[in-house]
């Protein structure tokens, strides 16, 4: 007889395996995070020049994570790294025009740093998601024992909870039958009462007047004073998950508060002729946040309307030399009540979720 699937069941099957899910084996959930580091895609319209200096600073977060213990992140990027050097950026149409130094770095570091390291993190995480799933594999075996026990404890409950409905139901028939007596009580007296009013409406002449005189008691009653509400039980279940850290997504950026205070003073010589400013916003990665240290204000021609950077090199030279991230640029443009206004425009291109 063949055995049908729930539709969470079939929903599960056809889903793309997740790496955080401890249910899977250690080489699914490595296999789900290499298929994450190769979803990367590149634009004919962006030089291989950027793509190479892109390259520098992904090795470099890649070595971040490494060193924090992060090595979903880590193995993600440099596999990121292997997939962008290896097979994409060799088709892209000004790949042959770039320069031979600029490929020797990257295929050193390929030989040197990314192919070694991504083995010997796919090794660390084989170690890690077995022992993990060794944990998982015991919990639900306790668990099943537990289910067990609680299924016994649950038909005792459902007893006992039977055993009080059926007293608290002969409990409400001996109440609701005092009820009625005490209610024919009532009746009874108020009959008494009207019988005794009758008998004194007889009418007694006194100085030509007609005096009468009549007594009422009134009896209020609340059908529900006695009424109990019956108590009402409901098994609870409790529920246990994994709580994984995501290794794609935005991140958190954190600013200096006088940021745009102090940028706006080094630009006010050139506000005050109308020309714009440009700075570049650097820093580094740590515990998986940009920390902004630096504001590398360029070479740079600018006008009113327009902001451009020169000898771009010498700010790559200042970033390798003080180990700095790329985080984005901030300046100044001139609105119609000619004020000046910042705008910042985050930049980290192989930071982008992947769909």
């Amino acid at each position: 007889m063949e055995q049908g699937f729930s539709f969470s069941t079939l929903k599960k099957l056809a889903a793309e395996p997740d790496h955080t899910d401890v249910s899977l084996t250690a080489a699914e959930r490595v296999r789900a995070l290499s298929k994450m580091g190769c979803s990367i895609e590149i634009n004919e319209e962006i030089t291989p020049h950027r793509y190479f200096r892109s390259g520098v600073e992904m090795e470099r977060m890649a070595a971040v994570y490494l060193e924090e213990g992060s090595l979903e992140n880590a193995y993600v990027l440099y596999n990121k790294f292997i997939t962008l050097f290896v097979e994409k950026l060799p088709s892209h149409r000004d790949y042959q025009q770039c320069s031979v130094p600029e490929k020797q770095v990257i295929i050193k570091k390929l030989q040197d740093v990314a192919f070694p390291r991504k083995d010997e993190l796919k090794k660390l995480l084989h170690e890690k998601y077995n022992k993990e799933q060794t944990e998982y594999l015991k919990s639900q075996s306790q668990a099943v024992v537990a289910d067990c026990c609680g299924q016994q404890l649950q038909k005792m409950s459902l007893v006992e909870q039977e055993r009080q409905r059926v007293a608290q139901l002969r409990r409400m028939q001996m109440e609701s039958e005092q009820f009625r007596y005490f209610e024919d009580q009532l009746r009874r007296q108020e009959l008494a009462n009207r019988r005794d009013e009758a008998v004194a409406k007889v009418p007694e002449q006194t100085d030509g007047a007609c005096l009468s005189h009549s007594s009422k008691n009134h009896v209020r009653l609340d059908p529900n004073r006695n009424k109990q509400l019956l108590p009402s039980s409901k098994p609870a279940a409790t529920l246990a998950g994994v709580h994984n850290q995501r290794v794609e997504g935005l991140r958190r950026v954190v600013i200096p508060r006088d940021l745009t205070y102090r940028f706006l003073l080094l630009a006010d010589s050139n506000t005050a002729r109308g020309i714009e400013t440009c700075g570049v916003l650097c820093g580094k990665l740590t515990q998986n946040e940009f920390m902004l240290t630096h504001v590398v204000v360029p070479k740079q021609s600018a006008g009113p309307d327009y902001c451009d950077m020169e000898n771009v090199e010498e700010l790559f030279s200042f970033q390798d030399h003080h180990n700095l991230l790329t985080l984005g640029w901030i300046h100044f443009t001139f609105g119609e009540c000619g004020v000046a206004v910042a705008h910042r425009l985050w930049c980290l291109l192989y930071e982008k979720k992947s769909n």
